[in-house]
Formats: C-alpha cells, sequence, structure tokens
C-alpha cells in the first residue's frame, strides 16, 4: 500500500512529537509537566470531539481510523505545546502570559491552516476559520495555565 503525503506528514508529527514530548518532561517538576499534557489532551479531545460532531471540523485522513478526532494532534502536539508554554510562563505575570499565550496560539493556527489549505489531513466546515482555531488554542492554552496555577497554589497550601 503505498502511503499519501498526508500520512507521511502524520508520521512525521508523531516522530516529533514524540522527540518533543520526552525532552521536555525531562525538566522537573516532571509531576507538573505531565498533569499538563494530560490535562490537555483531555480538554483538546472533548472540544475537538464537539467541533467535529456539530460538523465544524472533518479529518479526511488519519492513521487511526477508529477516531474522528486528530489523535496525533489532541493527544500529542497540542499537549507537548502546552507543556512548553507553560514551561516559559511558569513564573511570568499576567500579561506575559497573555502575550505569550498569543506567540504560541498564532503558529498553531496558522500551520493548521496551511495543512486545512494544502492536505486533507483537516478541513474546516460550516464557516469555521483559522480566527475560530487560534481563539480556541490561545482559550485552551490559557484555562490549562490557570487550571495549572490553581493546582500549585493549592498544593503549596497544603505543604506549608
Amino acid at each position: 500500500m503505498k502511503r499519501t503525503t498526508e500520512q507521511n506528514i502524520l508520521r512525521m508529527l508523531i516522530a516529533i512529537g514524540i522527540f518533543a514530548f520526552y525532552r521536555l518532561v525531562r525538566k522537573p517538576p516532571v509531576k507538573d509537566w505531565l498533569l499538563i499534557f494530560f490535562l490537555k489532551s483531555y480538554l483538546a479531545s472533548i472540544l475537538d470531539t464537539l467541533l467535529v460532531k456539530k460538523g465544524y471540523l472533518k479529518y479526511p485522513v488519519s492513521l487511526f481510523k477508529t477516531f474522528d478526532i486528530s489523535v496525533i494532534f489532541s493527544y500529542l502536539i497540542f499537549p507537548v505545546c502546552c507543556v512548553y508554554f507553560n514551561q516559559v510562563t511558569r513564573n511570568s505575570g499576567i500579561i506575559s502570559i497573555l502575550l505569550k499565550s498569543l506567540l504560541f496560539s498564532a503558529p498553531s493556527a496558522m500551520a493548521e491552516s496551511w495543512l486545512e489549505r494544502n492536505t486533507k489531513l483537516i478541513k474546516y466546515k460550516k464557516n469555521w476559520t483559522s480566527i475560530y482555531s487560534f481563539s480556541s488554542i490561545a482559550s485552551t492554552f490559557l484555562a490549562v495555565r490557570f487550571v495549572m496555577g490553581g493546582i500549585r497554589k493549592l498544593s503549596n497550601k497544603v505543604e506549608n
């Protein structure tokens, strides 16, 4: 069976994601990074499933035929980006966190938009645009960062 360009892109993304995951979780505190990774995976899969079921997004080509969502994006690439975002903003103030969320979200939304226009990996439907993708990416980065900030404060309070 001949591999398509899309399948090769997905395989490349898996390799990059695994390498990046390995590099990112080697920094302490590992528990925080793993919690962020799994929290972001959970949130991304819920949102992706809702958007697919409502007909806003479609993933015509997938390595995992069982799922309607983009497993590689929701469970690997997006969570890895979120871990890195949290590492970069760990000691940042609110303005810096907001600015960095824009810096992290813009390339992700642009990459998704490029993939939508040039491949069969994702298709926008029902007037979905890259602006909506950008907004959802940024808001989930901020939501996970906010939750982790609360978890850290609660953890420090319990320890003291």
